[in-house]
């Protein structure tokens, strides 16, 4: 495993979540690379540029959406350049219930001098 690819993953991640919770669109967009790809079921979404990734994120979570949380990130796999994450995500609401708990393969890759997340396959419901 490469420590280096590993903490910058790390990091991504964390930069990640908390640009998603404080709906800050610059930060969260600086934690992927576009064209940034999701699987979810049978169904590859695409977002080819970060202008409308944050809507589209604020649309599949619903309007019960207040934040999220990482349950766990765990490191599959590393190299040099790209990192494999089994990541668990919660979603909750404004009352701090669970909305939804779903795991997600990460995969954050260094290219353009800079560490991203290039792809994620999720069990989302949504």
């Amino acid at each position: 495993m490469s420590k280096v690819a590993v903490n910058a993953a790390i990091n991504v991640m964390e930069r990640h979540i908390k640009a998603l919770n404080s709906l800050n669109e610059s930060a969260l967009a600086s934690t992927l690379h576009f064209p940034h790809y999701r699987l979810a079921g049978a169904k590859l979404d695409c977002w080819q540029t970060k202008e409308t990734y944050l809507t589209d994120f604020r649309m599949r979570a619903g309007s019960k959406w207040a934040y999220s949380e990482w349950g766990s990130i765990k490191i599959q796999t590393s190299a040099e350049h790209k990192v494999h994450l089994s990541v668990q995500v919660v979603r909750y609401d404004d009352n701090d219930e669970v909305i939804a708990d779903f795991e997600s393969l990460w995969v954050i890759t260094f290219k353009e001098n800079k560490w991203a997340a290039q792809f994620r396959s999720s069990f989302a419901s949504a």
